[in-house]
Order: structure tokens, then sequence, then C-alpha cells
């Protein structure tokens, strides 16, 4: 896995309101554009096991 810039959705347009990833040293890191000093720092296994919880419905009850 190669170091790479941040990355957003392009969904998100012009706007400074969405989640930005990049991957630096085999790890994944996560901010918010507008919080650019805040960065959470994961593996790709554990953020792939986030996403497939989201996707199945597992965290529906906490909403």
């Amino acid at each position: 896995m190669t170091d790479t810039a941040w990355q957003k959705s392009s969904y998100s347009a012009a706007n400074n309101e969405c989640l930005e990833v990049r991957t630096v040293s085999g790890a994944v890191e996560l901010r918010e554009s507008d919080e650019g000093h805040l960065t959470l720092r994961t593996t790709p296994t554990a953020l792939a096991t986030l996403l497939h919880g989201i996707k199945t419905g597992e965290f529906d009850h906490h909403a």
C-alpha cells in the first residue's frame, strides 16, 4: 500500500463538510475536511470490518 494524498468523495463537490481518507505507512487515516487537525488512524482490516457492519445494519439499533 503506497502513501496517498487526502481524497474525498466526488459527491461532496465543493463542500468542505465531508470525510477524507488516505493511506500512510500501511494504515488508513480518516478526517473531516472542516476539522483537518483531528485524524483517526486504523488498519485496513478494521476499517473494512466497520464498513461491512454499517452496510449490513449491524449498528442500526444505535440510531
